[in-house]
């Protein structure tokens, strides 16, 4: 069985979330865009988590759905500790969130409040009691200049220490892909996910990034951890995500008025913009250039494919010249090209390109170029995000030797 999962999204119990951000409606966008599973996000928080049970029949195996949609789901969230360091957790089941819940209340202020809590403790510690009530944990988005591993710690030892040994995954997060993590050589045997970490449940949000895995037999919370583990032929098959450019910290610049600089013009200027004052932050290339153990990425053998996508309502978008992604004309076009596709993901990296062309040969032109890796950015940074481009002028490639998926 061949899936498509996003593992990591937030319910309207986070910050800066979406109201609509609700098991049905996720559900029902999810399936649209393809994708087979889809984490909950925020299972500590006890408003999700009777969400969860009102909305929810477990079939087996600690897999979830919905009477509203095929699309399946697994129990999953999101810890921040006490160094700020945020922690994705997957679990095998509503009463391994609840258990974890009650082991957790007791050091966090608002794990009643927030559906991403903030924990007074240390890495090790959270590894060890997700470990004890039989869930999976690994470093959200690693290389982030904000609440991520490599800006608080200078190895991932040195975040998880002897928990290390229960670390089996790293999410990459939009500022970095395959071609730049596996440059650093500590994190080489783990797996890579590539999760849409998303607020908003609409599909240029929900599985802007995600998994293609490979499962032997039927789908359960243990297959999914023999993929993350690569037991037998149940394994990651294909990582798809933004190009790192579109990241909101892919280049070192300044957080109010998003000037761009050379991390050594950052460091004599102590951090802060000489034009606003304004905090710089260190971007997710210049993090990894100090990482790195190699000139160019050194791929494992187990490592799967990682392709460069653009959700296909922005793809319309720089086809029809139209900024406003919610625009009625695109999503028109959206709805026209699932229609005869499916899911936005069969148009993104399935459909044959002459038979999308027939459909929009502007859309299908765009997209091929996509598939080949022929597209320029301008990067994104200091908290903006970046976008592709489709003027010669303005913009620059990226060189993350991407792959064309006739080498699938």
């Amino acid at each position: 069985m061949i899936l498509n999962a996003d593992f990591h999204i937030h319910s309207k119990y986070s910050g800066g979330t979406s109201r609509n951000m609700e098991l049905p409606v996720i559900a029902k966008h999810a399936e649209l865009k393809g994708l087979d599973l889809v984490g909950t996000g925020d299972a500590l928080h006890p408003g999700w988590l009777k969400h969860i049970r009102d909305n929810f029949t477990e079939t087996e195996g600690g897999i979830y759905k919905t009477s509203h949609s095929k699309t399946q789901f697994l129990i999953t969230t999101e810890v921040e500790d006490s160094r700020r360091v945020h922690h994705m957790v997957l679990m095998p089941s509503v009463s391994s969130a609840e258990d974890l819940y009650e082991r957790f209340k007791k050091y966090s202020r608002d794990i009643d409040k927030d559906g991403r809590p903030k924990l007074r403790l240390e890495a090790p510690a959270i590894v060890d009691n997700v470990y004890e009530t039989g869930g999976l944990i690994g470093p959200s988005h690693a290389f982030t200049p904000w609440t991520s591993l490599y800006k608080e710690h200078g190895s991932i030892g040195d975040c998880y220490g002897d928990a290390m040994k229960h670390i089996r995954f790293l999410e990459l997060g939009l500022s970095a892909d395959t071609y730049m993590a596996d440059r650093i050589t500590e994190i080489s045997d783990l797996t890579f996910m590539t999760n849409s970490d998303c607020h908003s449940p609409l599909p240029h949000r929900l599985g802007r990034e995600f998994n293609r895995i490979n499962i032997e037999g039927d789908l359960s919370f243990d297959r999914i951890n023999d993929a993350i583990t690569r037991k037998g032929n149940n394994k990651f098959i294909l990582n798809a995500g933004l190009n790192p450019m579109e990241g909101k910290y892919h280049i070192t610049a300044c957080t109010r008025c998003y000037l761009k600089f050379k991390l050594n013009d950052a460091s004599r200027f102590s951090f802060r913009c000489p034009d606003c004052r304004g905090l710089i932050k260190k971007g997710v290339c210049d993090r990894i250039e100090e990482l790195a153990s190699y000139p160019g990425p050194k791929h494992p053998r187990h490592r799967p494919k990682y392709i460069h996508i653009i959700p296909l309502a922005e793809v319309i978008s720089l086809s029809l010249g139209i900024k406003t992604i919610t625009s009625k004309k695109i999503k028109e076009k959206w709805d026209i090209l699932v229609e005869n596709f499916d899911t936005e993901i069969n148009v993104l990296i399935d459909a044959d390109i002459d038979e999308i062309k027939k459909i929009d040969a502007d859309v299908g032109k765009i997209i091929g170029k996509f598939r080949q890796g022929r597209v320029r950015y301008i990067a994104g940074g200091g908290g903006i995000y970046g976008k592709p481009t489709l003027d010669k002028k303005e913009g620059e490639r990226y060189y993350g030797l991407q792959s064309s998926l006739a080498e699938f």
